[in-house]
Order: structure tokens, then C-alpha cells, then sequence
């Protein structure tokens, strides 16, 4: 009997290493059809999923509740598994290059608790080599045991698009790999348990690394193409979503938008490509373009407002901004690598301070990343500007009314309104004289 029956049969377990955004609802989904250990080092995580508390809104607090997954901080629990997912995460320093700390770490801490027969599989974004070369020593090191004899590693990386409840780990093709056909045959058998969808077997560990950032390299690739043209298109007067549109009714034409470009993944999978790239002596020509492209819009963005606030004779030193949305993307708390601080920070050089207010966000994080304070939405009165950042289902519901109580009474030629996503109707404010601008 091998790890695969032995796990499907409850005589194994399996740890989910990390407990955010990727990890949980990986082991929540595991535990569904197996045994799961759920390990985080953060105890007052792990004491809100045993109150049966969702902090990300993955999969919500009535399955929170009723998941079988051990939440423990103890890592000596891992002990228990013969099966170890490592999702943590992997960001990039201020520099741009890769911070493997967070992945190293974890890496020790399975190490310490690994014994004999057990299979390791990262999920962390890395760049091609990382599993191999970093973390395969440190797993050995920490153990005392010697892989290939003693235990074995794969990669599987994550896919999960945190906020869609479409696109889940169960409806997504997983990609897998092992060091070696034993170890990849288990590891697929492992995660096909969960995938409904099915896996992909790359024919190597490294092929699967490169899989990982490519895909969110291209992405964000795309969307520096959109922005560029809506810097374009605004010196040119044209509306870019109108041309989008229109360009759009071509059946290859790919459906990308101008926006801000943040989060843990498309913003920062680029730079772990390119840093290896350069450690081989290729400098990237075209990821770094559309990087700094990206990295530069929430400038843009605020220039505009300046701009516009300037041609509705609006002193700008005295003017009073609002910003709605504050994580990376929509119907998501997380504001981990949000580039809307690029626009708080922007409006701050202008000596502008901004009023904030995003019901979506995780207001604890975003005090101890950023240091803000949210406002209420219904505390926004009296602005020469609103900024809307993102799209919210909540924002989306909002109607001219709505916004014509948050700006100071007078005429509208004064009032500048910014739809960094462009949901709000283009016409319906321009007509009746809104200062209206959007990417």
C-alpha cells in the first residue's frame, strides 16, 4: 500500500503549511475526503478559524465551521502527516528581488518535524530551481534525512484567484510535479482527490516552477499594453474602453483593461523571472517594461486628478480627496501589495491627505501594513474629488445621488470624479457636468 491509498484510507494525514488566502481553502478541501492537519505560525489566525471565523472570505465562516481540518499553531502536530503542502508566500523586497524568507522558514519548519516516507510539495510562487536548490537542502538539514532515500518533494502551483468563487482549486486544472515518477504519480493521485478538473503532470519540478510565473508574467504583460494605450488615448481625447469595446467585437482579441496591478501574485511573479534571468545574464526587455509601466499608474492617476481638479478651479493645496477601495482587487479583504497606497502616497506629495473608506478590507492588516484608518463611506461628505479605486459590488450599486452626497454642494463642473475600473456610466455623469475621468 502506498502514501496515496494509505491517505485516501485515513491512515495518513496530510499538513497544509500556511493558513491564507491559497492555503486554507486547500485544506478545507482536502478535509472533505481526508484527514488534514492546518498549520499557521500566526496563533490569532488559527484561534479565528477554531471560533470558526473566515479572516478571508475564501469560503466563509459557516464552512470554516464545519471543516474537520486540526487548526493548530503547534508545529510538532506535524509530525502527524506523511503529507506536506507548503503554501506560503513569497514576496519580493523593496528592491524587486525575491524574498524566499517566508518559504525558507517554512521549509525549516517541516524539516524539523519530517520523518521517514513522507512527500513535500511547494506551492509557492518561485522562480525555476527553488524547490531543488534551496529548499531541498534546508529540508535535509533540518531532518538529518536524505532526500530521494528518506522522503521526496514536488511542486504544485497555486492557481486560486482569491475573491472568485468561480475559478476554484476544484474547477481548475492542477499542474504537478515530482522529482521522480514514484513521487509524481503519488502526488497526482493525491491532488486529483480534491481537482475535479484534473491534473497536469509537467515532465519536471522546475518545468512546473516556470509554469507558475509565466502565467501571471503574461498577464500582467497584457495589462501594460492597456495601460500604455490609456495614457495614449487620454493625450488623443478618445475613451479607452469605448476603443477596448469596439476592438473587442474581433474574435482573437484578448480581453484585458487598464488598472492597477497589485496583490501577491501578477505584481510580483515577474520580478522572481527576471531575477533569475539576471543571475544567468539576460536582462529582461519586455517584463520589465511592462513592470514599470504598472508600478507607475497610481502616479498617472493622481497627475490626472491634479489636473482636473486644477481645470475646475479648485485650489488644489485645500482640496478635499476621497478614495473608495483599497484592496488589490475587488470583493476581496486583501490589501496585501495594493497599489492604491501608490495613490495615497501620490496625493500625499501634493500635501493632499485622502479619506479612505473600503468595507471589503481587512482594516487590522491594512492599519499594521500601511498604517490607515478607514472611513466610513457615509462619513464621505463634502469632497471636491472621489476617487472610486475598486470595483466592490457594494460601489457598483452606487447611483448619481449616491455620489452627489459625498462632494460639496454647488455646481458639478467642480465635482471631479476618477473610475480608475471604469464601472460607473461615462455618460450618465458627463452630462450632467461631472469632471469625469477614468483609465
Amino acid at each position: 500500500m502506498n502514501l496515496y491509498e494509505k491517505i485516501r484510507n485515513r491512515e495518513e494525514k496530510i499538513s497544509l503549511v500556511g493558513l491564507g488566502y491559497v492555503g486554507m481553502p486547500i485544506a478545507v478541501a482536502f478535509a472533505k475526503k481526508v484527514d488534514v492537519i492546518g498549520f499557521d505560525i500566526s496563533e490569532e489566525k488559527v484561534a479565528l478559524y477554531r471560533k470558526g471565523i473566515d479572516p478571508t472570505k475564501e469560503v466563509g465562516d459557516d464552512v470554516i465551521k464545519e471543516t474537520t481540518v486540526e487548526f493548530t499553531a503547534d508545529e510538532n502536530r506535524l509530525k502527524e502527516a506523511k503529507f506536506h503542502i507548503v503554501a506560503v508566500p513569497t514576496p519580493v523586497n523593496t528592491d524587486h528581488t525575491p524574498d524566499l524568507k517566508p518559504v525558507e522558514s517554512a521549509s525549516r519548519t517541516v524539516g524539523r518535524n519530517l520523518t521517514k516516507g513522507s512527500i513535500v510539495v511547494f506551492e509557492s510562487t518561485v522562480y525555476p530551481g527553488v524547490t531543488e536548490e534551496i529548499c531541498i537542502p534546508i529540508l535535509e538539514k533540518e531532518s538529518g534525512l536524505k532526500c530521494g532515500e528518506d522522503f521526496k518533494v514536488g511542486y504544485s502551483p497555486e492557481r486560486i484567484n482569491p475573491g472568485d468563487k468561480v475559478h476554484r482549486l476544484e474547477t481548475i486544472v492542477k499542474v504537478v510535479s515530482g522529482m521522480d515518477e514514484e513521487s509524481l504519480d503519488v502526488i497526482a493521485k493525491v491532488y486529483e482527490l480534491v481537482v475535479d478538473a484534473g491534473v497536469h503532470r509537467a515532465e519536471s519540478i522546475k518545468v512546473a516552477e516556470a509554469a507558475k510565473v509565466i502565467e501571471n508574467s503574461q498577464r500582467d504583460i497584457n495589462i501594460a499594453f492597456m495601460n500604455e494605450l490609456s495614457i495614449i488615448f487620454n493625450k488623443m481625447g478618445i475613451d479607452t474602453k469605448a476603443v477596448l469595446k469596439a476592438a473587442g467585437t474581433k474574435w482573437n482579441f484578448l480581453n484585458f483593461s487598464p488598472g492597477l496591478v497589485g496583490g501577491h501574485c501578477i505584481g510580483v511573479d515577474p520580478y522572481y523571472l527576471t531575477y533569475k534571468a539576471e543571475q544567468l545574464g539576460y536582462h529582461s526587455q519586455i517584463i520589465l517594461s511592462g513592470r514599470r509601466i504598472n508600478d507607475d499608474m497610481g502616479k498617472y492617476v493622481v497627475e490626472n486628478l491634479i489636473k482636473n481638479l486644477i481645470k475646475a478651479d479648485v485650489p488644489v493645496k485645500d482640496a478635499k480627496v476621497a478614495i473608495l477601495g483599497f484592496t488589490f482587487k475587488e470583493n476581496c479583504p486583501d490589501t496585501r501589495n495594493t497599489r492604491v497606497i501608490d495613490i495615497v502616497n501620490e496625493l500625499k506629495e501634493y500635501g493632499l491627505t485622502a479619506m479612505i473608506a473600503d468595507p471589503e478590507a481587512d482594516a487590522e492588516e491594512a492599519k499594521h501594513e500601511y498604517g490607515i484608518d478607514f472611513d466610513s463611506v457615509e462619513d464621505i461628505k463634502e469632497m471636491d474629488a472621489v476617487v472610486v479605486a475598486v470595483g466592490h459590488d457594494q460601489f457598483l450599486k452606487f447611483t448619481q445621488e449616491d455620489f452627489n452626497k459625498m462632494f460639496k454642494k454647488g455646481a458639478n463642473q467642480s465635482k471631479v470624479l476618477l473610475d480608475i475600473k471604469g464601472i460607473l456610466d461615462r455618460k450618465e455623469y458627463e452630462s450632467v457636468g461631472y469632471r469625469y475621468w477614468r483609465l
